[in-house]
């Protein structure tokens, strides 16, 4: 697309252009999968990215129609629910010293979908957990938290403060409290800050390929999960946190659900998301006592055993309280 078509301010000099960015969601044989474009197809880089593209305002009349444009052009997919996540633009997301490229400010969008199953083109569907081995806690506590992630951590909380390093109001330590439950309790929601704490660390790939200087303390570097292009992990980040968030207050898991479901199958998409297991009875309490399905009057017998009735999303909830989400509360092993 021309240049001249996209959104771009001039400010101190520097050229501003904004990008619009989808973190697309689904989940298929109980794993929730993302949408990721072929390496290089979007940026100049040998890892995934997220479909991503330049705002046209003359083309587009919204951010969102952009967003929906682009999706479709790069992957092939219609997107349906999509809500804006924040607006990422820290210095070194694109550009680097002397570069004299416009530096991007990207909008990042939350995108759910059940179309896991859809012919793509220039895309693929990956496993996020695969991005963040460390969240999926449905087996217990991952091996590679205690192998890897709690004893490094530890060690940087007792290190020195780089001269680069911004002042924060927390300890080290008590931001590994916060985040990573290291001395306290695991929150499944602090996705992002989980993500930032390792970046800051030096632990993951993306912070040595930008020359965090808390990367070149490590003698070696453990494989923390798949980096991604650009900033493309960290916005992946804020939309897993903001998609384990929202199943407690909105019924967006059923945008993940085809029209009719099992309530195993709902518990597992749950699941899935949170990474953590439910108390099956507790749960299908929660869900009937809520109002949040009905029953259809068809049964499923995929279960491999008697058939399983079959159940709808109750669309009238949303007009019946605030907040008809699903305030399970996550176990831990």
């Amino acid at each position: 697309m021309a240049q001249a078509l996209r959104a771009v301010e001039t400010v101190g000099g520097t050229q501003i252009e904004l990008g619009l960015n989808a973190a697309i969601v689904s989940v298929r044989e109980q794993q929730p999968q993302i949408l990721v474009v072929r390496p290089g197809e979007v940026a100049s880089s040998e890892w995934d990215a997220l479909p991503f593209g330049p705002f046209a305002p003359r083309a587009h009349r919204t951010l969102e129609i952009g967003l929906r444009a682009w999706v479709k052009q790069q992957t092939g997919l219609d997107l349906g629910y999509v809500e804006q996540l924040y607006t990422f633009g820290d210095r070194g997301r694109h550009a680097e010293p002397g570069d004299t490229a416009s530096h991007i400010l990207s909008v990042g969008y939350l995108a759910l979908t059940r179309g896991a199953g859809e012919e793509l083109q220039g895309s693929h569907w990956s496993p996020w957990y695969a991005y963040f081995p460390w969240e999926d806690w449905r087996q217990g506590k991952p091996e590679i938290f205690t192998r890897e992630i709690e004893p490094r951590l530890k060690e940087w909380a007792e290190r020195a403060p780089l001269p680069d390093e911004p002042a924060r109001p927390l300890r080290r330590s008590e931001r590994l409290k916060v985040g990573f439950g290291i001395g306290g309790g695991f929150d499944e929601e602090k996705v992002l800050e989980r993500y930032e704490l390792l970046y800051e660390a030096g632990l993951v790939s993306e912070a040595a390929r930008d020359g965090r200087s808390a990367a070149r303390q490590w003698d070696d570097l453990p494989e923390l999960g798949r980096p991604m292009a650009l900033d493309h992990r960290r916005i992946l980040a804020t939309a897993m946190g903001r998609l384990r968030g929202k199943l407690k207050y909105r019924p967006v898991v059923f945008e993940l659900l085809p029209p009719e479901f099992t309530l195993l199958e709902l518990q597992k998409t749950v699941e899935a998301i949170s990474g953590t297991l439910l108390h099956k009875q507790n749960f299908r309490r929660l869900v009937e006592q809520g109002g949040l399905v009905e029953t259809t009057g068809n049964v499923s017998t995929e279960t491999g055993g008697r058939p399983a009735k079959l159940y709808r999303f109750r669309r009238e909830v949303v007009l019946e309280r605030p907040a008809p989400g699903l305030r399970v509360k996550a176990g831990r092993a």
